[in-house]
């Protein structure tokens, strides 16, 4: 038993739990000290076949709304040792039937699980590319695609839609070998699709040279203070008409502020975290040099220092 203070007998009493009415009652004088809570216990009921199973689960999993009647859909288990012959030729072709089209999704979904936690995305991205690859399905018209390009699409897609986008070549990374030529089809293919079914073009959220910033820096392991600045730069760089990828812009900014700070990285370094080519990299870096004075902070490098870095 548990103690309780009981407004009645003005003092702490032991107290009897009623789970059928879920009660608290004073065992004294009787009165009902907490009504209707909950009981948080384990029933320990188990539904399963065998009667000597160990397993205490309740109920089974939860349901899926992408799924047919949410995934709770009843199978018919045969009893152990029974003959193939135990269900009907017609009932086991509706069973099968029934079952193949969710069977599809959720070997799709996990397969999008796999990728997502790869790539570290929250789980809100992961039900966002569950959702478009259902639409996608849906309409019938995937069979005889590349399957791994078609799920790393739609990851790529909920990336952008909910403003955490990731590269093609990161996509790429935990694509099961797809390219990013069929990834890049795929998530054509996707668009095209989607916009066809509810008339009108297929929102994709854009793209900011921001958005990859902060990932980049930790990846390439830059200190604090170069991180804020890198942060300003591509902020203030988004002022200027610079005809550059959001994604080149960053790592040429990443470039900028390595030289000038004491940890200087490797060009080369940057292009494998970045999946920029270093070439391009260079290509970038002469565009933002004009602009170099008004990009970095003033209080991250004096114009004596901008004036140190070699030109394009």
């Amino acid at each position: 038993m548990s103690e309780y203070f009981c407004s009645d007998c003005k003092r702490e009493t032991e107290v009897v739990f009623n789970h059928s009415a879920g009660d608290t009652v004073c065992s004294e004088c009787g009165l009902v000290l907490e009504s209707h809570s909950i009981d948080e216990t384990s029933e320990w009921r188990t539904f399963a076949n065998e009667s000597n199973d160990n397993d205490p689960n309740r109920v089974g999993s939860a349901s899926n709304p992408l799924l047919k009647d949410g995934g709770l859909s009843t199978y018919i288990a045969k009893p152990n040792g029974s003959s193939s012959e135990f269900l009907s030729p017609t009932l086991n072709r509706l069973q099968n039937r029934a079952s193949n089209h969710d069977r599809t999704l959720l070997l799709a979904f996990k397969n999008i699980t796999t990728m997502a936690e790869r790539l570290d995305l929250a789980t809100f991205i992961k039900d966002r590319a569950n959702e478009i690859y259902k639409r996608v399905e849906d309409q019938k018209s995937s069979r005889g695609r590349n399957q791994d390009a078609l799920l790393a699409a739609c990851i790529y897609i909920a990336c952008r839609q909910e403003e955490k986008p990731r590269t093609v070549k990161e996509i790429c990374s935990v694509a099961n070998g797809a390219t990013k030529k069929e990834i890049g089809r795929a998530k054509e293919y996707i668009v095209k699709q989607l916009g066809l079914d509810n008339g009108q073009s297929m929102e994709m959220g854009t793209i900011n040279a921001g958005d990859f910033m902060r990932r980049f820096c930790s990846t390439i392991d830059l200190n604090n203070q170069a991180r804020k600045a890198a942060m300003e730069a591509v902020k203030k760089s988004e002022e200027f008409d610079i005809r550059r990828s959001p994604i080149t812009i960053a790592a040429a900014v990443i470039y900028i502020i390595s030289q000038l700070s004491g940890d200087k990285k490797p060009l080369k370094t940057i292009s494998i975290v970045t999946g920029v080519a270093e070439g391009t990299i260079k290509g970038s870096y002469k565009d933002l040099y004009p602009y170099i004075t008004k990009i970095i902070p003033n209080w991250y490098a004096k114009e004596e220092d901008l004036k140190s870095l070699s030109g394009p």
